[in-house]
């Protein structure tokens, strides 16, 4: 209850200006404690290094920009969607009702999370895992 009376203070352009809101829930003992395996601090670097490199490819030599400083005519250049990534994203418009500012910033989004998977071309699976990081989106509309 507190929870939501709290979100109810956040504004909706407010949260529009938020990329990333997720919720993290509590992760069992058992599971801290276990030995897994996942990605080291050394491997997470090499692939945020890659995809800067990709991000400094794209907006030319010497520029410092990077795509979540996307202009709106850059994000129209470099962030172009196959059929079910704009199908997909046209839905979560609709049904979530999203600003054209949180469209922006999923399609930044987006496009960050194809530079690190590696791709040239921004796919369904980012733009779904995109709009996945909007959980108060969701959250909020169903208030």
């Amino acid at each position: 209850m507190q929870i939501e009376r709290y979100m109810g203070r956040i504004s909706g352009p407010l949260l529009d200006r938020i990329d990333l809101h997720i919720e993290v829930p509590a992760v069992p003992f058992q599971e801290l404690a276990a030995p897994t395996e996942g990605t080291t601090s050394a491997q997470m670097r090499a692939q945020v290094q890659s995809a800067r490199t990709r991000q400094r490819e794209r907006f030319g030599p010497g520029s410092s920009r990077l795509n979540g400083r996307m202009t709106s005519r850059q994000l129209r250049k470099f962030c172009v969607l196959d059929e079910p990534g704009k199908a997909l994203l046209r839905t979560a418009m609709e049904s979530l009702g999203l600003s054209a500012r949180a469209h922006d910033r999923i399609l930044r989004m987006a496009r960050t999370i194809a530079d690190l998977d590696g791709t040239d071309n921004i796919q369904e699976r980012h733009v779904s895992e995109a709009i996945g990081y909007r959980s108060l989106d969701r959250k909020l509309w169903k208030r």
